[in-house]
């Protein structure tokens, strides 16, 4: 059914709003310094069955809670000395911890996919801490876009695939970080589940050894490890230095020339992240989408990670 989406400023009027329209199970998406999220109460199972349907998203594909402060997230999950110590480190910001379930931490069963372990995080910014400690739970929050499709970095990007399916959008700018969070799973050794808007190389500072990785399964455990997502309508060739004729390059880098577009013309790897959803959104088109090379360290892990789901064979 179409509903009305509300577009709220981010002020103490939008704020109240917002967290209003969550306690009664309605469904809003707010901005955080990686992408704007689709926020439902995660102790509400409808609610949360509402993301699930507004954006065409599997079940089987787990949801990231976000809460306030690491106080609220030791009610819903369970942490070691490592997941501790990360989270001391890093947040607020755009980590998420994969951790054990409470036994009692009140989440409904489709915010993690029947999986006894839950991705916690406490995001960054003035609008969305103010959103989580005025409405004072547990918030359980994807990217505020159709499944599979790319993800928003502005209020206008929730509105063009969410616009009527969902109850409102604080509208808070642009987010800084641009691509998702970074998932570690802190339930033993520390592994690396999802490359994200947090550098792989930090995180393994803070441990002080390198970081495991996950192999991929037949169903996630983690959000983002579909082969197939963050997708444009037009196909996408990767790590392209000549593109072909009728292509759109979507370059990164001084040599990039003849780009249609450049994710960053001085090769700001932290500058490409911030515009790497926005400008696949402006490339996008009836013309195939050349990519130039990223380098594979730092935030390029996150950006090419998001490319090759992206250029991945579509469902």
């Amino acid at each position: 059914m179409s509903q009305v989406t509300e577009r709220l400023d981010p002020d103490d009027a939008g704020l109240a709003r917002a967290a209003q329209l969550l306690a009664q199970g309605q469904l809003v998406a707010f901005p955080t310094e990686t992408v704007y999220g689709l926020g439902a109460d995660a102790r509400q199972g409808e609610a949360v069955a509402h993301i699930f349907e507004a954006k065409g998203r599997p079940r089987f594909n787990p949801l990231i809670v976000h809460v306030a402060d690491f106080e609220a997230a030791q009610q819903i999950g369970r942490f070691n000395a490592d997941a501790a110590a990360l989270a001391d480190a890093f947040w607020p910001g755009p980590l998420t911890l994969v951790v054990p379930l409470r036994d009692d931490a009140g989440l409904s069963d489709l915010v993690t996919a029947g999986l006894q372990t839950v991705g916690i995080r406490v995001p960054a910014g003035a609008v969305s801490q103010a959103l989580l400690n005025g409405f004072g739970g547990p918030v359980a929050a994807p990217s505020a876009n159709p499944s599979g499709k790319v993800s928003p970095t502005e209020a206008a990007h929730v509105l063009d695939g969410l616009d009527g399916r969902i109850a409102a959008v604080v509208d808070g700018g642009a987010a800084k970080v641009g691509v998702e969070s970074t998932i570690v799973g802190a339930f033993d050794h520390p592994r690396l589940l999802r490359p994200g808007g947090l550098p792989a190389e930090a995180i393994e500072d803070a441990l002080g050894r390198p970081l495991a990785h996950a192999p991929a399964g037949p169903t996630p455990n983690a959000p983002g490890q579909l082969a197939s997502h963050y997708a444009p309508n037009a196909p996408l060739r990767l790590n392209v230095t000549h593109p072909r004729s009728g292509e759109r390059l979507l370059g990164f880098g001084p040599a990039a020339e003849r780009a249609t577009l450049n994710l960053s013309p001085s090769g700001d790897l932290v500058e490409a992240a911030a515009n790497l959803f926005a400008f696949l959104r402006r490339i996008d088109g009836p013309s195939p989408i050349a990519v130039s090379p990223i380098p594979d360290h730092g935030l390029g892990r996150a950006i090419n990670d998001r490319l090759v789901r992206a250029a991945a064979p579509r469902n």
